[in-house]
């Protein structure tokens, strides 16, 4: 189980990396540079991964945390990083991959995100993406369903969200000073978590 998490970062991994151009792009509304920063994270994160024996829980998203927290700048680094150091302290090497501590992880990454970015969901971030997706796993919507069913609605989910970034101005970052031009651009914080949520699907399916 342990193994198949550090293979499933990996994962992820590579696909934010082979789409760090994309990223980028999306991020010409503020810095240009959201790939950039996502690639040079998840690098330094498995690189570190890599040379570690314990990949417990906890160790792989204090890891993942540190990771983006020392290597990237900006907005995104210190949000992710936050969000994955929350899902590290609620860890210990018993913790279980289930609906309902999905739920309660995803909440506290969330919720940290939350209060460092002093943002909330309608604000053109990375938040429109992960408050839908952690719906999906809350007893109201998960209901009976399996932890990989969990995950499939979450990736619609997931890009509904992004989709809704299209429609409204950006409130935060950098491309907030553009304000309403930047309706019709999707958030490129929303698309990397995006993609993190459909690649664990995509991971899962093999």
């Amino acid at each position: 189980m342990l193994t198949r998490l550090k293979d499933a970062l990996d994962h992820i991994a590579a696909a934010i990396i082979k789409q760090r151009d994309l990223l980028d792009r999306l991020d010409s509304i503020g810095d240009s540079d959201h790939g950039t920063n996502m690639a040079r994270g998840f690098t330094a994160a498995v690189e570190a991964l890599d040379a570690l024996e314990d990949l417990s829980t906890k160790t792989v998203f204090t890891v993942v945390g540190t990771a983006f927290s020392e290597n990237i700048g900006g907005a995104s680094g210190p949000l992710y990083a936050t969000g994955f150091l929350r899902v590290a302290a609620l860890c210990d090497d018993n913790t279980a991959f289930n609906v309902k501590n999905v739920e309660k992880l995803l909440g506290a990454a969330i919720d940290g995100i939350k209060k460092r970015g002093h943002s909330d969901a309608g604000e053109k971030t990375l938040l429109d993406v992960l408050i839908p997706v952690y719906e999906c796993f809350t007893p109201e919507k998960a209901g009976d369903k399996t932890l990989y069913k969990c995950i499939e609605a979450a990736v619609k989910a997931a890009k509904d969200g992004l989709d809704y970034t299209k429609t409204i101005p950006a409130t935060k970052g950098r491309a907030s000073y553009i304000g309403e031009r930047s309706v019709g651009h999707e958030d490129p914080g929303a698309m990397s978590s995006l993609i993190m949520v459909r690649e664990l699907f995509n991971f899962l399916k093999y």
